[in-house]
């Protein structure tokens, strides 16, 4: 996927963490913003500037890929006849039940 020069926003900060003065020196770490979706990619897991923002980019563009990749129809799928007949036996076993409620009532027992 390609991204625009102008729908980024790149920063550069101070990575935190273990790693002593160089790290806390100098900004090595990257942050790209893609303006249009507001979704941000962050690296900070080399000490060279220029490959943070390589693998930055890579994260932006994956996480872009998978925003704006097509979905696939559900193809339905038929029942088997197996579950079919389970079904069928439930409901008959729940009209029955059902049925001898009403008979109960019927006769005045409740």
């Amino acid at each position: 996927m390609y991204i625009k020069r102008d729908d980024v926003r790149i920063e550069f900060y101070r990575a935190s963490g273990p790693g002593g003065q160089r790290r806390n020196k100098k900004e090595t770490a990257v942050r790209i913003t893609h303006l249009p979706t507001r979704i941000m990619a962050v690296s900070a897991d080399e000490r060279s500037q220029v490959r943070n923002k390589a693998i930055a980019l890579k994260r932006l563009e994956k996480k872009l890929g998978i925003l704006f990749r097509k979905k696939k129809k559900r193809l339905r799928t038929k029942r088997p006849v197996r579950v079919k007949e389970m079904i069928l036996q439930e409901k008959r076993i729940k009209g029955e039940i059902k049925r001898l409620r009403a008979l109960v009532k019927s006769r005045g027992y409740e």
